[in-house]
């Protein structure tokens, strides 16, 4: 999935309660360490929906806060899943996640790999 990174930004500043809605404390904790936090959040956008769109579902199918994108040491990022969005994954036999995550100055890009037991 792709997000524009000047869109998130434009998305944020209108509305800094959208933060909150979407992004983790950790999330928020990571992006906001960063010269540009948008691109960061941009990422996690991108990944978040990706994520919704490997298990098969469209947006509201759970809360975005439910679907995490977290860093190992390494700095590999992965996917971590909470409550609703946990069950839904479950419900589709998805047991694994593969994630990468790229961006550009305008754009954010994401790809999400679902696997099963």
């Amino acid at each position: 999935d792709l997000c524009e990174i000047d869109r998130m930004r434009t998305a944020l500043n209108r509305t800094p309660k959208l933060r909150d809605r979407l992004f983790t404390d950790e999330e928020q904790a990571y992006c906001d360490q960063r010269q540009d936090p948008t691109e960061r959040y941009a990422a996690r956008f991108a990944a978040k929906e990706a994520v919704l769109k490997a298990m098969g579902v469209g947006v509201g199918a759970c809360k975005w806060r439910e679907i995490e994108v977290a860093r190992a040491e390494s700095g590999a990022p992965s996917v971590v899943l909470h409550g609703g969005a946990r069950r839904l994954a479950a419900d589709r036999g998805i047991s694994s996640w593969r994630l990468t995550m790229t961006h550009t100055h305008r754009m954010a890009e994401a790809i999400a790999v679902a696997l099963g037991s």
